[in-house]
């Protein structure tokens, strides 16, 4: 299991407008027990896509691409197995 703490969008939402509010990503990284590097990587996220800026707990944002590079992986998985399958069949004996 993982020790990387999650954050709701909500909490991240909120620290970022304190951070604006206050205009010290310090203390309010200091007041809530997060890394100060952690805020600017929130409002990047936020300023790069207003609309969607947390794709959420380090899934791909896109799943159907997800599951075709997973299966992408094993078929060549396979494809090596079936290839050194046929090395050895067709050789022939000694």
């Amino acid at each position: 299991m993982s020790d990387r703490k999650t954050y709701t969008e909500e909490f991240k939402l909120e620290a970022i407008r304190r951070c604006e509010l206050n205009n010290n990503f310090s203390a309010v990284a200091r007041d809530l027990g997060l890394n100060v590097n952690l805020l600017y990587k929130w409002k990047r996220s936020l300023a790069a896509n207003p609309e969607h800026p947390f794709p959420g707990h380090g899934n791909p944002q896109d799943v159907d691409l997800a599951r075709l590079q997973r299966e992408n992986a094993r078929l060549k998985e396979e494809n090596e197995i079936l290839k050194k399958a046929v090395g050895i069949f067709t050789n022939p004996p000694r």
